[in-house]
């Protein structure tokens, strides 16, 4: 019977999810009337334009599957960074890119999307060695907390349509509260000795906490990865070895590759197991944390990407 429910909730879910769409560069700088508004990556682009819908002319920096990160400025970014009315990034130190990071300090209308969290809820947001991890949208329970900021920043800029982004702004937040426990349920119908995830860099630490973990709480054995919170770091062989280590502790026989990084850590940890005797598979299917899919694929949306990621997890783990 819950499956049952969970597969109603997810088809609501996919028919009030709004399809991404983006604006060319000249589309976007035509003066129209609406707010110009710039997302640093998809994933805030998603729910920027789910609220702010044809009211609002909306356009992403970080596109295609690059590292935000490290990401550095490219041509015409100087444009869209001045042209922008209003900027909505995920701050708590993801755009760390020097060039970037010196536009958004100086930019007058920036909102940090995960530091209106952090400020709200300082006790939900994790640190990893001193920095904190900035990977909140991983768990839907968290992100759902950005509506209401984006609602109010909006209507701020343009209080003719409060009422509009209001409306959407509670629709989106109650879609993304369903698909938050159905996410759970998914995954708690797996037997507790498999839900245990390796990756490629340090993202899912969230996603581990609120959707792996059982009443025990034991979230922080329950992901591992050789790379650190920004994938841009040296990788030693202390850091295959404490991952190789983590596969043998708990019997785990699978690793996923994520969809904007490389595989060469995940093989030599691959490698260095075999030669220890235990076969670990890689997964020919990637999941997806800093960036969303290709518009047309099945991770196109952020609700998308998160049921992507859960659904190729059921299929390997059962």
């Amino acid at each position: 019977m819950k499956r049952w429910i969970c597969l109603a909730l997810l088809l609501f879910i996919c028919l009030g999810c709004q399809k991404r769409k983006q604006l060319s560069l000249e589309e976007w700088l035509q003066p129209n009337g609406k707010v110009k508004v710039l997302s640093t990556t998809a994933i805030v682009d998603d729910i920027v334009g789910q609220i702010g819908g044809d009211k609002i002319d909306r356009v992403t920096l970080i596109g295609g599957a690059l590292d935000p990160h490290s990401y550095e400025l490219v041509k015409g970014d100087d444009e869209k960074l001045s042209y922008a009315q209003i900027i909505f990034h995920h701050g708590l130190e993801l755009e760390h890119g020097a060039s970037l990071r010196n536009h958004l300090e100086r930019h007058p209308h920036t909102y940090a999307l995960g530091e209106m969290v952090a400020q709200k809820r300082p006790e939900v947001i994790l640190h990893d060695r001193g920095a904190v991890d900035p990977h909140i949208w991983l768990d839907v329970s968290l992100w759902v907390e950005t509506v209401d900021p984006i609602v109010r920043v909006l209507s701020e800029f343009d209080p003719l349509h409060h009422d509009s982004y209001k409306s959407n702004g509670e629709r989106v937040k109650e879609r993304l509260v369903q698909l938050d426990q159905c996410l759970k349920n998914k995954l708690h119908d797996i037997a507790v000795n498999k839900r245990y995830l390796v990756t490629s860099h340090d993202a899912f630490n969230y996603f581990a906490r609120r959707y792996l973990s059982d009443q025990s709480g034991d979230w922080k054995e329950r992901f591992c990865a050789p790379e650190g919170l920004a994938p841009d770091g040296q990788l030693s062989c202390r850091d295959i070895q404490n991952v190789v280590e983590h596969l043998c502790e708990h019997g785990i026989t699978m690793i996923f590759p994520e969809s904007n990084l490389g595989r060469d850590a995940l093989k030599k940890i691959i490698a260095v197991c075999g030669a220890k005797g235990m076969k670990v598979d890689l997964s020919p299917d990637c999941l997806y944390a800093d960036t969303l899919g290709e518009i047309g694929s099945p991770a196109d949306t952020y609700e998308n990407m998160m049921k992507y990621n859960v659904e190729t997890l059921c299929r390997a783990w059962k």
